[in-house]
């Protein structure tokens, strides 16, 4: 179950993807499959193989893209490799916010 976000972020996320941006979006996330998670970030792009390049890099594999057929595929970031990832890319301000 999703929550803590706005229909406004997420059409924000959707029109960075739209625009073949790598794009963020964090909200708070209860899963019975990660005890542990109370958050995660989307990471998406309509470009995959420019998703599947940016993933690389933090040792992400193409096959854990969430593939959508509306376009707005991801990887979903849970835990310890969340906080890494949004570390890097300067999103501070998010691991404040959700973790």
């Amino acid at each position: 179950m999703a929550f803590g976000i706005s229909k406004e972020q997420v059409r924000q996320w959707k029109a960075a993807i739209d625009r073949g941006e790598i794009a963020f979006l964090t909200h708070y996330w209860i899963d019975d499959r990660f005890p542990d998670s109370k958050s995660v970030t989307k990471a998406g792009c309509r470009d995959l193989g420019k998703l599947v390049n940016w993933g690389a890099q933090y040792g992400l594999k193409k096959e854990w893209i969430h593939h959508r057929k509306d376009g707005y595929s991801h990887f979903d970031l849970l835990g310890a490799k969340q906080e890494e990832i949004l570390k890097k890319e300067g999103m501070e301000h998010t691991l404040k916010s959700f973790l």
